[in-house]
């Protein structure tokens, strides 16, 4: 049976979805709503109107289970990203437990977990690193009811193991037919709830009631509003300390300063902060006229020894690099510098900046009111200037002030990668350009920098496979950070620079 369905009715549907589910879904995707429409609208017999009305005010559970089996498609298997597992048991529960002990129990949460996998991963986990006397308790959720009966049956196919280690394949999973069937220890320890992450459900979001929550490849599928509301009732059911798992895609970026940042065991994850921040707003994009570069800039990274010198070498060229420089008053209206309260007018200090005058710039910043010293911005454009100026160890200081702002900062992280290079210390530099790329992996600076590292170690490879990835992000990177990252040189000669590498240490 065939269903008409205009435009107009499909995106009430997606408007819908996003409001009673939270999930988006681009406008490529339409074709595909209008199929789930369609056969929901046969399923429950009800015309387009009465359909939508019955979701969005009764917002039966039922239908939000059947919609969520037709909306997602959750794949996962026992061990999944096995790093953060790794990281789960080695570093998160010994500190959980010392922070709790007299208590000697753990909450832990999997939200969305899907068929239980990784509910019953941690449940293994846990099992194996308690010490004695010590109890956990796993709750798993999800919205998908199918997905939770074949999560409670506790029987798998073998390829829902295919990253589950040896040991623990037989110590915890026993052949029937088939099927792999976990053994009844670990089943018992994990309870299973049908819960619509969407909503703030004051029962599973009870304030400062886990120790660890794990939340993978869940925000991703959110609009943003509701990205938002959710990781604010997970920081809340968090208590101070505690620990929260995203997917490997997935980052607070932007989202929020309530955590910090933990890399160990090769993946990061998110630890609750007890103590009040202030976020860092992002500078709005000065977009400066187009420019070619009249020198190569692969000719000063020859023949300097690390990136911040190959940029200070290049200073100057810079003015015949730039056709045009604004004003400072057309600079200080580009960066729309009223739209949040604590944005302070630091445009002519960007404007002498692309004029590569850094000690001049530098010295409006410290024109600036007393109240300004702290200000994101500020700190971020100076630690900028110091770095061109040679005075890497009061950069490195200035970034160090600026995270206590914004620990989640992908351009201070940047700037640290610089400074740890020409200290020498290449394995620091290395970490906080990870630590940026993983934080905005839109960001191609740090790319393009990891990919020079890379060159030092002789590591071609590696090398290849940064620049690559810094010429594509660097088609589409924002021109407020070329003006800020790039040492003077615009898209194109970055682009070249990156060719030029891979070129030169192409293959024989």
């Amino acid at each position: 049976m065939s269903v008409d369905l205009s435009a107009q009715d499909v995106e009430r549907f997606r408007e819908t979805i996003a409001d009673c589910l939270g999930l988006q879904f681009e406008d490529a995707k339409t074709g595909f709503l209008a199929d789930v429409l369609g056969g929901r609208l046969v399923a429950t017999n009800k015309d387009c109107a009465g359909y939508l009305n019955y979701v969005n005010f009764e917002r039966p559970m039922t239908e939000f289970a059947a919609l969520a089996n037709e909306l997602t498609v959750p794949e996962t298997y026992f061990f999944r990203n096995i790093e953060q597992f790794h990281a789960f048991s080695e570093r998160v529960v010994p500190e959980r437990m010392k922070e709790r002990s007299g208590n000697n129990q753990l909450q832990i949460l999997s939200a969305g977990c899907a068929s239980g996998e990784e509910a019953y991963t941690l449940a293994i986990l846990l099992r194996e690193v308690l010490e004695p006397g010590w109890k956990a308790s796993v709750l798993a959720v999800d919205l998908n009811p199918s997905a939770l009966q074949k999560a409670e049956r506790g029987r798998f196919s073998s390829w829902s193991l295919r990253e589950t280690p040896l040991a623990a394949q037989h110590r915890w999973f026993k052949h029937d037919g088939r099927d792999i069937v976990l053994d009844g220890e670990i089943k018992s320890a994990v309870r299973f709830e049908q819960r619509n992450l969407a909503e703030d459900d004051r029962d599973l979001w009870g304030d400062e009631q886990y120790d660890v929550v794990f939340c993978r490849n869940v925000m991703m599928y959110f609009t943003p509003e509701r990205a938002r509301a959710l990781i604010e009732r997970i920081t809340r059911s968090l208590r101070p300390n505690g620990f929260l798992f995203l997917g490997h895609a997935e980052t607070l970026r932007g989202v929020t300063q309530a955590f910090h940042l933990c890399h160990t065991h090769g993946t990061f994850y998110y630890q609750r902060r007890t103590e009040d921040d202030r976020s860092l707003s992002a500078l709005s994009p000065l977009t400066p006229r187009a420019s070619r570069e009249s020198t190569p800039l692969a000719q000063f990274v020859e023949g300097a020894d690390t990136w911040v010198e190959a940029i200070r070498a290049a200073s100057e060229r810079v003015q015949q690099l730039v056709d045009e420089v604004p004003s400072p008053g057309a600079a200080r209206g580009a960066l729309d510098i009223t739209s949040a309260p604590h944005r302070v007018n630091h445009g002519e200090a960007l404007v002498l900046l692309r004029e590569e005058r850094f000690e001049e710039a530098l010295d409006v910043l410290g024109t600036l009111p007393l109240d300004s010293a702290d200000d994101p911005d500020v700190l971020l454009l100076r630690a900028v200037l110091l770095t061109h100026t040679g005075l890497l160890s009061t950069a490195e200081e200035v970034c160090g002030r600026l995270l206590k702002f914004d620990e989640l900062s992908a351009s201070a992280h940047y700037v640290l990668a610089l400074c740890r290079e020409s200290a020498g210390d290449l394995s620091g530099a290395v970490e906080h350009d990870r630590i940026a790329v993983y934080l905005d992996p839109s960001f191609a600076m740090p790319r393009l920098h990891l990919g020079l590292l890379a060159r030092r170690s002789n590591d071609s490879v590696a090398m290849r496979r940064e620049l690559s990835q810094a010429i594509t992000l660097l088609e589409h990177e924002d021109a407020s950070r070329l003006l800020l990252f790039g040492g003077g040189f615009g898209r194109d000669a970055l682009i070249e620079l990156c060719h030029a590498e891979m070129r030169d240490r192409a293959p024989s």
